[in-house]
């Protein structure tokens, strides 16, 4: 009869940490397709804006580029994005500075 003696397993050290809370943007892009109008619309629709606050977002993604339209935790981003493909616009999401 053999036995084995047991042997000790040493545990990984873990270096790596992820910061679970950090919040995400939305971002909106410039696109030759969409009317500005309808822009501005979709803004007031998904997001509750006044027309001032949506118009001044349009003109930011108009002539900056992109805008950041709403900021939060990673679910709330994702369902943004998806709304605003929903509604043709093109959306991307990154982690806020």
């Amino acid at each position: 009869m053999t036995t084995t003696a047991p042997t000790e397993i040493k545990e990984p050290e873990v270096i790596e940490t992820t910061d679970l809370d950090r919040p995400w943007k939305v971002l909106v892009w410039n696109d030759p397709i969409n009317l500005m109008s309808y822009v501005s619309f979709v803004f007031q629709k998904l997001f509750g804006y006044s027309g001032e606050k949506a118009h001044q977002l349009m003109l930011d993604v108009h002539y900056k580029g992109k805008a950041v339209v709403s900021h939060g935790p990673r679910e709330k981003a994702e369902l943004d994005v998806f709304r605003l493909h929903e509604h043709g616009l093109w959306a991307t999401m990154e982690h806020d500075s």
